[in-house]
């Protein structure tokens, strides 16, 4: 089954609902989530407000985004030391493949 993405501001709302005291499966059925994801929701995101949620998911996007980054850097540097400091393609051909 594809994930959905629920955005933050749901995320809160299932969260308050939860503490109003509406039982976990029901809200699971409701929305469509598991009850693991329930559960992993309020250990993470429990006691927040939805500015620090929105503000936590963008964090953690940014980390990602940045983890990429350095891990295509380190997989270019690996490549310069295996090939001898030689590019794989010449400059003009990666301008035309860039474009």
């Amino acid at each position: 089954m594809a994930r959905k993405k629920i955005e933050e501001s749901e995320i809160f709302r299932i969260l308050k609902e939860a503490e109003t005291g509406i039982p976990i499966k029901e809200l699971s059925r409701k929305y469509g989530i598991t009850e693991q994801t329930f559960y992993r929701w309020r250990n993470k995101y429990g006691g927040m407000e939805l500015s620090e949620i929105k503000k936590m998911k963008a964090l953690e996007q940014e980390n990602s985004n940045l983890k990429r980054l350095v891990a295509d850097m380190a997989l270019e540097s690996k490549h310069k030391n295996v090939l001898g400091k030689t590019p794989l393609v010449d400059q003009r051909r990666r301008e035309q493949l860039i474009c």
